[in-house]
Formats: structure tokens, sequence, C-alpha cells
């Protein structure tokens, strides 16, 4: 049984071992992302919202991706996400900034 102590210390070093490898963290659902000269794993979620009283059924694109491959994309930018082309309508830093949301339009 571990002390709360090294209960912390413990989650610190998998927390620091996540940030120096976050291929860990893309690998198993990750699908292949090129923008420009940049090809890398990203995770693609696709959820769909019910608009308009049920009547209109919508489909948000968005990428979850490493800052360092994908950060600093601006809206209008081209990508093609798992063979599909899209361009960017927002790019976002999560939490401590080593991963960005990418929101996409579907052209």
């Amino acid at each position: 049984l571990l002390s709360p102590k090294q209960s912390a210390k413990l989650r610190l070093m998998a927390f620091d071992a996540l940030a120096d490898d976050l291929g860990v963290f893309l690998g198993d659902f990750a699908v292949s992302a090129t923008s420009g000269a940049t090809t890398a794993n990203v995770i693609l979620d696709q959820p769909s919202q019910v608009l308009a009283g049920d009547m209109v059924l919508s489909t948000d694109y968005q990428i979850t991706a490493k800052a360092s491959d994908f950060g600093t994309l601006t809206a209008g930018t081209s990508i093609t996400v798992d063979s599909v082309a899209y361009k960017v309508r927002e790019t976002r830093l999560i939490d401590d900034g080593l991963l960005c949301e990418i929101l996409l339009q579907k052209v």
C-alpha cells in the first residue's frame, strides 16, 4: 500500500512519461493527418448534434493532436485527415499546451 505522498509521486512520474511520449496517448486511436510538410498521428472525433427541433443532424469534426505537430494551424488552413480533406476552423491548446484541439470543416 502506498502512502499519499508515494501515490502522488507515482502519478507525477506517469504524467511525465506521458508528456515525454505523447505518441503513446495518440497511438491506440490514431489516424494519419497531413498539413503542408507535416504528417502526424491525430485522434479524429465526429460527434453528431441534433438541431432545429430534431429536424437537422449536424456533425462537428475535430482532431486532437500534439501541439508541436499542428498547434500553429490557423483558420482556413488545409489539412487531410484519414484521407479526407478539411479546412481548419479553429485551433485551441488544451490544458498544459502539449496537445491541441482543432475544429474542422469538411471540404
